[in-house]
């Protein structure tokens, strides 16, 4: 028979699943009698863990918020879950920077698990490797992301101390509408009902943030993720590439992507083949012209270079790179061919 010391565990795992949950039920799924159900809760009460009973048709019993976390009953699948959660977030930039939380949480729960599971676990860990670096990611303090998002979800204005990229320092009054990550990086974006536009901030240049008195109500149908990739795509910067593109839109965006490029569907000139495809206009702005080259390259469809004359210089260099590569021969007088296939 089962010892009753491991009923109470199990009590608190349905519990921990969430919602309300009737003696009955547990009653069933404990396979005991439902004042031995009450007994078992009194247990966990006993030991600080806030249960809570709930009256009614539909009561029973349910987690209450407590002055601390409840003991965490985990499967193998949730505790496997929980620790690449962990991984694959820091390495996204979606942890805060308070300390190595991340670090801390992960060996917390690795210390607890049984050496069986911990073994297979570690296994997993150890041989997980990722195609991409960590990357300079930005992470926020948490005493900014946290009043940031409860501003965010009630409406409620936001007083912030700013350090913009070259310095200079500004406090403002920010409607924010949404916390967007993207690309390692945290962002903010709202309306500044200062001079009545919208802005995007990045999260680890705010110094400090303070819920305001009051309320907004925000535009509706809003899309803070796609406001941050539109500021992104027509941020300044050293040049201003224009491109003309045929291809639909999804192919465009598999190498220039909303928060690098906009797009524009230029009208279909007359005599025009239309199953060739439409033409966009493509437009972006960046610091270094090395990369897009080969991203048109890449991108394998008609372009036109509009401007800058040093983008059309950089992808003739290269399309003679290539040129020249391809009538390159072996040693043996034939053609290199790959050694490795991937399935």
């Amino acid at each position: 028979m089962t010892r009753p010391t491991a009923r109470v565990l199990t009590l608190l795992e349905l519990l921990q699943s969430g919602g309300v949950r009737n003696v009955a039920e547990l009653a069933d799924r404990l396979d005991v009698d439902e004042r031995t159900v009450r007994r078992y809760v009194q247990h966990l009460i006993d030991l600080d863990v806030p249960v809570e009973s709930v009256r009614g048709r539909y009561g029973g019993y349910r987690l209450a918020s407590g002055y601390r976390m409840p003991p965490l009953m985990l499967s193998d699948d949730e505790a496997l879950a929980v620790l690449l959660g962990l991984v694959a977030g820091q390495r996204a930039g979606l942890m805060t920077s308070t300390g190595s939380a991340s670090e801390t949480a992960a060996a917390k729960v690795r210390r607890v698990l049984p050496a069986r599971l911990g073994r297979r676990l570690g296994a997993v860990l150890d041989s997980l490797a990722f195609t991409a670096g960590p990357g300079a990611s930005s992470t926020p303090e948490s005493t900014v992301l946290l009043p940031i998002a409860d501003a965010v979800r009630n409406h409620r204005p936001v007083s912030i101390r700013y350090a913009a990229a070259d310095g200079r320092r500004s406090e403002r009054t920010l409607h924010p509408y949404g916390l967007v990550a993207h690309a390692g990086k945290w962002y903010v974006t709202g309306t500044d009902p200062a001079i009545g536009e919208d802005r995007t901030f990045r999260l680890d240049r705010i110094a400090d943030a303070r819920i305001l008195p009051g309320s907004f109500v925000p535009p509706a149908g809003i899309d803070p993720a796609q406001r941050v990739l539109s500021g992104l795509a027509t941020a300044p910067y050293r040049h201003e590439v224009a491109l003309r593109v045929q291809g639909t839109a999804e192919q465009i965006r598999t190498r220039l992507p909303a928060g690098l490029a906009t797009l524009e569907e230029l009208p279909s000139a007359n005599g025009a083949d239309a199953s060739a495809g439409p033409w966009f206009r493509v437009e972006l702005r960046v610091e270094r012209l090395d990369w897009l080259p080969g991203e048109l390259a890449a991108l394998d469809r008609p372009f036109v270079i509009e401007r800058p004359d040093e983008l059309r210089v950089r992808v003739a260099a290269l399309a003679d790179r290539l040129a020249d590569s391809a009538r390159r021969l072996g040693s043996s007088g034939s053609q290199v061919h790959p050694t490795e296939t991937l399935d």
